[in-house]
């Protein structure tokens, strides 16, 4: 029945009413259509929230409505009381299968829940957010990959949740985190109490051992069944920018007779912006409907206004994709759709991004790229989208499609170093093959956003796209964590998020038992203490046995501990090439309810190391194992002649440049991100074989700049 819409709950707040009252208001654009509050002892549901009669107690949940299909107001209450934002697709199987009486999908949804509790939610297909209250218990869920967003508070004193952060943030809530999807979330309302419950995530299995030919009937045939059941019965609005994605969507649509528009935006330069252009040339290549925004520069500084503090991030990536995404949701709403398509999920699913090609386990990539989609994309195409009162179907990320694709051998996915190739193979049936097989450039360069902002910041005499961005949100996007070893790669992934208005609020650092440990740095880490103080940032220091399985204990204890006692959202980690180190840092961050931020993931290494002197970082080496290193590269300072060493020893007896695979240990004397330097007064080489060894610092002092 598709019933998708904003929801917010405040609990054991003696103000919950008023409160609740405002926050719908600050809602309302998620739905206009109806609004509704529920007590435990009473329900009311009235066309405009200002029309809602007030309610007494301390315990109050609100919701709007944006009725794609029919208006049923929420919330919904029998044995329990639900408000939700859901879309289930299989729910009169549901119905049928558990006999409910359901009407519709919201309905079927409260009567699972009252009879099943969580314990079923793997059986439901569909995208949800909701919040189920029976017997003094408040649970929150989302769906699995987090399509549909939620956001929580819990102090001493109350409890609340809402869609969206922003209005949490304005009625007086703080310490606000997402709830991560693989989380759910059971809240008691007698002892203000939270318990956080851990949901299996999608995993690797063995892949297909079905014929190429095969695969891509399967293929097609998901993708067909994931459309079929995304389509409303009003026009539709597809978000275009005649890439394969976008142009298999619009062909899938055609075929099935859905009245739909294509729309797509860009910056009005000349020359045109390569999106635009290519959206125009498939467009009359494919017959289909086209519309354009075209917005020159000077305008674009009056959306960063709007589109910045909407998805409550300053992050310059997150910024240049969705101006041309809200540029076009814009055009959808002014033609009246209440439903827009889009091909978001497509390179995750089949390998379509440069680190797939330079993974070693292309499908592994494929499932850390879908695990870290909520807090990536997601909710920054869930606000732009309903702010435009528009609902977002992304039949890509269809679970039963995800289940399989990531099955598919990595050999179809990428071919002759192109990625999406079974898809692309797939899509050349039905487009012409210059559409199928046309290699796409990011939004934010294919639309000329981008250079906007560049232009903008230059304009405007800022330093940087992320200084002229971050003038239309001064708030920090997040609280992160930094897994800190004190080397290149961890303090250089710290500055990088620093500079992307991320606050830093804790190192959280782990020393091992064990100086061979897989997981962690353990040359000089003692001096971790001492780079942390020089920075300003507060460490947390875990000690761990160095045992394989024990580690990783370790690190989901410390990164709990990081969270109760820093209020962090997130955590750095300077991952540059391990799979196996990052993979393990992930699944840690994951069961904590953390976002993990790898900025230096497969980050050409040469030029990592290029940066790091640009930057000003000062870097010795403080451990060697690797042949071709001996004694005079401990304590050897990072310079270009270094990188050029590196790269002929990577040439020749295959090391990494950037010293990924345990060639060696790094220590940071200065960087941007330090006060003050850190100057090695007394130090032993200490060689255990030749081209083993760890250099023995004894004595540092701390010297300003």
């Amino acid at each position: 029945m598709n019933f998708m819409c904003g929801l917010l709950g405040i609990f054991n707040d003696p103000h919950a009413y008023r409160k609740i009252k405002r926050g719908l208001a600050l809602l309302q654009k998620r739905g206009k259509d109806y609004a509704g509050i529920a007590s435990l002892h009473a329900i009311h549901h009235a066309p405009k929230i200002k029309d809602l009669p007030p309610l007494s107690g301390d315990h109050v949940l609100g919701h709007v409505l944006h009725a794609v299909v029919e208006c049923v107001p929420q919330p919904l209450k029998q044995q329990g009381i639900l408000a939700a934002n859901c879309e289930i697709y299989n729910w009169k199987e549901l119905q049928q299968q558990y006999h409910l009486p359901a009407r519709n999908d919201a309905e079927l949804l409260l009567q699972f829940l009252d009879k099943f509790g969580v314990t079923k939610l793997a059986e439901l297909d569909g995208v949800y957010s909701f919040a189920h209250w029976q017997q003094g218990k408040v649970v929150l869920a989302r769906d699995i990959l987090g399509e549909k967003p939620l956001w929580f508070s819990h102090t001493t004193e109350r409890f609340a949740f809402c869609s969206e952060k922003k209005v949490l943030e304005k009625i007086g809530f703080v310490d606000i985190q997402e709830l991560n999807p693989r989380q759910i979330l059971f809240y008691d309302l007698g002892r203000n109490t939270l318990h956080l419950h851990h949901r299996p995530f999608f995993t690797l299995q063995p892949e297909h051992a079905a014929s190429y030919e095969l695969l891509k009937v399967k293929i097609e045939a998901l993708l067909e069944a994931a459309i079929e059941k995304r389509i409303p019965a009003q026009k539709v609005g597809l978000l275009f920018s005649g890439g394969v994605d976008s142009a298999f969507l619009a062909q899938a649509l055609k075929q099935k007779g859905v009245d739909f528009t294509c729309y797509t935006a860009a910056l009005d330069t000349e020359p045109a912006a390569a999106d635009l252009v290519q959206a125009r040339k498939v467009a009359q290549l494919l017959d289909l409907p086209l519309k354009v925004k075209l917005l020159r520069l000077e305008e674009v500084p009056a959306y960063l206004k709007i589109i910045v503090p909407l998805i409550e991030d300053s992050n310059v990536t997150k910024v240049g994709v969705a101006l041309p995404f809200f540029l076009a949701c814009e055009l959808a709403q002014q033609d009246g759709c209440k439903v827009i398509f889009s091909g978001l999920g497509s390179e995750e699913l089949f390998a379509g991004y440069e680190r797939h090609k330079l993974a070693g386990k292309v499908n592994e990539e494929c499932l850390s790229g879908l695990l870290k989609m909520y807090e990536r994309d997601l909710y920054r195409d869930d606000v732009v989208t309903m702010y435009h009162g528009l609902e977002l179907r992304l039949p890509f990320l269809d679970t039963r499609l995800v289940e399989y694709a990531l099955r598919i051998p990595a050999r179809y996915k990428i071919k002759e170093k192109m990625g999406k190739f079974i898809l692309r193979d797939l899509a050349a049936s039905m487009l012409p093959p210059e559409v199928a097989f046309r290699k796409k450039i990011a939004a934010q360069y294919g639309s000329r956003f981008d250079y906007a902002l560049e232009k903008l910041a230059k304009r405007y005499r800022y330093l940087s796209k992320s200084a002229y961005v971050r003038t239309f949100y001064p708030a920090h996007n997040l609280k992160l964590g930094v897994l800190f070893s004190g080397g290149k790669d961890s303090t250089y992934a710290a500055l990088i998020m620093k500079r992307q208005n991320y606050e830093l609020s804790c190192l959280i650092t782990l020393k091992s038992a064990n100086p061979d440990s897989y997981m962690f740095h353990t040359p000089a880490i003692e001096l971790t203490r001492l780079q942390a103080q020089v920075m300003g940032i507060p460490i947390l220091y875990q000690q761990t046995s160095g045992r394989k399985e024990q580690e990783l204990k370790d690190l989901e204890t410390a990164l709990r501990l990081a969270k109760k006692k820093y209020k962090i959202d997130g955590v750095v980690s300077g991952a540059l090439a391990s799979t196996y180190q990052r993979n393990r840092i992930e699944r840690a961050c994951d069961k904590v309810g953390l976002k993990i931020f790898t900025p230096l993931w497969h980050k050409p290494q040469a030029d990592q190391l290029r940066e790091l002197l640009q930057q000003g970082f000062k870097v010795i080496l403080t451990s060697i194992s690797a042949e071709g290193l001996d004694e005079k590269w401990l304590g050897r300072p990072l310079d270009d002649t270094m990188i050029l060493d590196l790269e002929r020893l990577h040439k020749t007896i295959g090391i990494n440049v950037a010293l990924e695979g345990g060639e060696a240990e790094s220590l940071v004397l200065d960087c941007p991100l330090f006060r003050k330097k850190i100057k090695i007064v007394e130090a032993e080489k200490v060689m255990e074989r030749r081209n083993t060894g760890r250099l023995m610092i004894r004595k540092v002092v701390v010297e300003g700049k």
